[in-house]
């Protein structure tokens, strides 16, 4: 009895979780839900505007394929690495004709977040310098900060004017980390930018991939809301999104947004040949394979097609001018950003009102309408 007293009374404290798993985030989108929860029985409930979710469900052509794949037995076996050579070959065709990329090779994910866990566990080491653009999606930063790079995240500057990118400021860095012995290894930009809402033109993406060629540095480009351009809102007829390409350079894409496929988790990326090794590593670890029967229905989204995605993307054209009517009496507190790309939107608060988390739970709990605060995305107010 007095050993086992004595042993209790020495036995160290319950094993702690990692440092960086501490040092990363919460997820604003499982606060969001956990808001809603709260919010159920308010009288009319609460509708969502918080996650990035488009009204419509996938192509006949992608369930069609779900129901001929269910009943075949080799949906339960394990796939290539990098995804079936029938879906591999039916996105090169679509890169080279859609995307003008030609010479990547192409590696299936299970969306678009793990293709970018892929590459930060191939690219980058934990006392890397990376760089993110302010506003930020916020899965991106997370994943810096869990992997070890929480200090070394260097949020990079923006045109006050559009919030794209700030070529200069961008050059300037990337000159004096390199000069003083810590260069950045790794850019992230997403276009059409998530949380912004703003497209950013190919001369500018070009221009920032000279400036990451130029110094060494990995460029990964999330192309995840390709599709989701507005020229009738812009009012510019080449308001279009263009990809660039490059040893350095590094695409993601999604097919949860444009085709409706957000509970089956299936993107891909389009990178450089000497890649290959480093992210066959990484998925073999993590997925070992993308999810068989979610290829297929991949596959069978692609063949209905970009026309089938455009018809959906126009029918989000008045919602985006209803928001923004909406939202203009905020414009005597600033721009409101967005409405080029993406299905996002940015507009200041009040100076009065500068808490944007108190602002999200007030417009749940009083009117019915859940958003994400800016503060999730780096930008508070």
């Amino acid at each position: 009895l007095n050993l086992k007293i004595r042993y209790l009374s020495t036995k160290a404290a319950f094993p702690k979780s990692s440092a960086r798993i501490e040092s990363t985030d919460v997820p604003c989108i499982v606060q969001m839900q956990h808001m809603l929860a709260r919010y159920k029985d308010r009288p009319g409930g609460v509708a969502s505007l918080a996650q990035g979710i488009v009204h419509w469900g996938p192509p006949e052509e992608a369930m069609e394929a779900a129901q001929k794949a269910i009943s075949d037995s080799t949906m339960n076996l394990y796939g290539p690495v990098d995804g079936s050579p029938e879906l591999k070959q039916a996105i090169q065709d679509k890169l080279e004709s859609e995307n003008n990329i030609r010479n990547s090779k192409v590696m299936v994910t299970m969306g678009a977040n793990q293709a970018y866990t892929n590459l930060v566990i191939a690219l980058v080491d934990s006392g890397d310098p990376t760089i993110l653009f302010k506003p930020y999606y916020f899965n991106h930063h997370m994943c810096l900060q869990m992997t070890g790079g929480a200090h070394n995240v260097i949020l990079g500057g923006v045109t006050p004017d559009s919030l794209m990118p700030d070529s200069k400021w961008l050059e300037k860095t990337l000159e004096s980390k390199l000069a003083a012995g810590s260069p950045v290894k790794m850019v992230t930009i997403v276009n059409p930018c998530n949380p912004t809402g703003v497209l950013i033109p190919g001369e500018k993406l070009r221009e920032i991939s000279d400036i990451c060629e130029r110094f060494g540095t990995w460029l990964v480009v999330d192309n995840t809301y390709e599709h989701f351009t507005y020229p009738e809102i812009t009012g510019k007829d080449n308001a279009m999104h263009e990809c660039v390409e490059g040893d350095n350079v590094v695409n993601i894409f999604s097919f949860s947004k444009a085709y409706g496929l957000m509970g089956w988790r299936i993107g891909y990326i389009a990178f450089p040949e000497n890649l290959v090794e480093p992210l066959v590593k990484v998925q073999d670890t993590i997925p070992i394979c993308p999810n068989i029967l979610a290829q297929k229905v991949a596959l069978g989204a692609l063949k209905a097609g970009r026309g089938w995605v455009e018809q959906k993307v126009s029918s989000l054209v008045a919602n985006q001018k209803y928001m923004l009517e909406a939202l203009s009496p905020l414009q005597e507190f600033g721009q409101i950003w967005g409405g080029s790309g993406a299905i996002y939107l940015m507009a200041p608060l009040p100076p009065s009102h500068q808490d944007d988390f108190k602002v999200v739970q007030w417009l749940a709990g009083e009117h019915g309408v859940a958003v994400i605060p800016g503060s999730a995305c780096g930008k508070s107010g």
